[in-house]
């Protein structure tokens, strides 16, 4: 290596040197550049970039590292390095370079680089073996082995695939046929409990006034929901009057209200009522159904069955569809890997 400085100026120290003072023609060497001097100094180094010639046949191929250093806050030091090329084969001495300090120039040191040729032993021509045409090489197992494996791979892949997308297409939902009871008209249903409350001898006997008339007004209060629909289960007598004086005349709802007032008054005072006036409370709550029931309703036809999918057949497909998702990705990316195999061997 060659290392020269030349100081041209107090404490200011430049240096430009080669990594080696002789080189192959075509090669590549680094030159550095170093400026150390005091600290607190404005410095301006010159500027070198893959443009610049340092001397015809030697060029700057980049500029590689830059660093700035301080010691102990008294000194600096500049670095700076340089790829550097020649094809020309000769002694080159580089010219010095120029640092202002403080507006101040200073000189560098003029470095030098031999660039040598390489040498052809001229005896030896006839040694020199021609151009020879292309050989045919025979590829054995260890060049094909990876294709064949990923073709294998290839094939069980699209016969799971095949087999799986074919047990999708063809497996169906389970679905099973559940029997409805059709849904009676609200008057029939009403009717029809009205028939069990009068052919039930505990009901009907002494002692049983609140459990027959709670019985007769549940019977009385779903079918005012059903029928009108309001929530009669939940309001007061005079809250289903009221509501239903919107619908029928004051003068037909007189019976039912004595129903329901007398009602009221054996759940929750205890008024003890003789058979007759349940026998007439049940026959007015017969008339008020007759007279109010919609007719309509016995026309509309009901639902005797309906179709349930079992769950359990469902996730099935949704399985099944999931795994036919990634075979099919699975599949991709193994006749990529394939393809590039096969093109790298022929190619």
């Amino acid at each position: 290596m060659l290392c020269t400085s030349v100081a041209n100026g107090q404490n200011v120290v430049l240096n430009v040197e080669f990594d080696s003072t002789a080189m192959c023609i075509g090669r590549q060497t680094r030159m550095k550049l170093d400026l150390e001097l005091d600290a607190g100094h404005n410095v301006i180094m010159p500027e070198l970039d893959s443009d610049t010639v340092l001397v015809p046949g030697i060029e700057i191929l980049k500029a590689l590292e830059s660093k700035s250093l301080v010691n102990n806050g008294k000194r600096e030091k500049y670095m700076q390095e340089y790829l550097v090329t020649s094809f020309d084969s000769t002694l080159y001495k580089i010219p010095p370079y120029k640092v202002y300090v403080d507006s101040v120039e200073y000189i560098s040191n003029s470095p030098e680089l031999y660039v040598y040729n390489v040498d052809i032993n001229t005896a030896k021509m006839d040694s020199i073996s021609p151009l020879r045409t292309p050989v045919d090489v025979q590829l054995g197992w260890e060049e094909y082995r990876d294709s064949v494996y990923l073709g294998v791979i290839v094939l069980y892949i699209v016969v799971l695939l095949v087999w799986v997308s074919y047990i999708f297409f063809k497996k169906k939902h389970i679905v099973r046929i559940v029997k409805i009871k059709p849904k009676l008209p609200s008057h029939i249903q009403a009717m029809n409990t009205i028939e069990e409350i009068k052919g039930n001898p505990q009901l009907r006997a002494p002692g049983n006034e609140k459990e027959y008339y709670t019985r007769l007004t549940d019977v009385l209060r779903q079918y005012m929901q059903d029928r009108f629909g309001f929530n009669a289960m939940e309001m007061t007598t005079s809250e289903i009057i009221g509501e239903l004086r919107k619908i029928e005349d004051k003068e037909k709802l007189k019976e039912l209200q004595e129903l329901l007032e007398m009602a009221d008054l054996v759940k929750f005072a205890k008024l003890s009522v003789d058979m007759y006036d349940s026998d007439r409370n049940l026959l007015n709550a017969v008339k008020f159904i007759d007279r109010t029931k919609n007719v309509e309703e016995e026309k509309v036809k009901q639902p005797t069955e309906k179709r349930v999918v079992n769950e359990r057949s469902k996730r099935q497909k949704i399985l099944l569809l999931v795994v036919m998702v990634m075979f099919l990705m699975l599949l991709c990316v193994v006749v990529y890997l394939l393809s590039t195999d096969l093109y790298n061997l022929f190619n």
